[in-house]
């Protein structure tokens, strides 16, 4: 198979077909997300993954579910990347004979791996983005970071529609995600994480377990519609909420005492440190 391909297709934006290569977690909670979305209907979403027993739901649902690769690719013109970095090379070497620029369009969802690396593996003149959203993109409340080269700004509106539909998207430099990895995907297990410590908390002052997780999640889920509000800071909604001799300063200052800002910083630098090391 020569390096460059001899024919092009120019992608019907109005009728695509998506191929999610990697039915793990943040393959799967896309394929819902867009679903959902009434805008990509399951017909037109292929998945898969090497043991398609786990994707039963999906097929009852009317997906495309296989463990084909390459059919999967020749069937779709949206080609989004989601294994695991470890899994690229292998998936790269598997699917190229099958790519075409000018037909396809590839996202990738991949922790830590470049546009130039995807291109080099795959053609020079392959239009490639880089996506990053979260699990959240199961109920259409992601933030997905996105990244566009030369040649897929012309998918540009194709792409931030998919996203669109499954929470929000903000466009980024490619030098920051890595970063983006670490504050807009890893940290909702950290949000999550603080939640949970919440509920436990919430159980030693006396509420039964399913009421502190309820008011706990109606808590988080304020304090995000809060901050959505203009002018609104962190900073400036907890000060209307801390009184002087108060037990809400009292309860700040002992999480501070113990190390609760440091800790999450620390954790999103831990976690963006280690995202950037994870294909080589």
């Amino acid at each position: 198979m020569p390096e460059q391909k001899l024919h092009y297709f120019k992608m019907n934006t109005m009728n695509h077909r998506i191929a999610i290569l990697g039915g793990g977690n943040i393959g799967t909670s896309l394929a819902k997300g867009l679903e959902k979305s009434k805008k990509f209907p399951a017909k037109d979403i292929f998945l898969t993954r090497r043991n398609i027993k786990s994707l039963d739901e999906f097929s009852t649902k009317g997906f495309h579910v296989t463990s084909d690769n390459k059919s999967a690719v020749e069937s779709c013109e949206v080609i989004v990347l989601a294994v695991l970095p470890q899994q690229l090379k292998a998936l790269l070497n598997e699917i190229k004979p099958y790519i075409y620029p000018g037909k396809h369009l590839v996202i990738s969802l991949v922790t830590g791996v470049t546009i130039e690396e995807i291109k080099k593996a795959l053609f020079e003149d392959i239009a490639v983005v880089r996506a990053m959203p979260n699990t959240a993109i199961a109920v259409s409340q992601s933030i997905s970071c996105l990244v566009f080269e030369p040649l897929s700004r012309p998918y540009q509106k194709l792409v931030e529609d998919m996203f669109e539909t499954v929470g929000t998207q903000i466009e980024i430099k490619e030098e920051l995600m890595t970063s983006a990895t670490a504050l807009g995907a890893c940290s909702i297990a950290f949000f999550l994480r603080a939640i949970r410590a919440a509920t436990q908390g919430g159980i030693e002052i006396g509420f039964h377990a399913s009421e502190a997780l309820e008011i706990a999640i109606q808590v988080a889920k304020g304090a995000a519609i809060l901050l959505e509000q203009p002018h609104s800071h962190p900073e400036n909604e907890i000060d209307k909420v801390t009184s002087p001799r108060g037990c809400t300063i009292a309860g700040l200052n002992e999480m501070e005492h113990r190390g609760f800002s440091s800790a999450l910083i620390m954790g999103i630098k831990t976690s963006a440190d280690k995202a950037g090391h994870l294909y080589e």
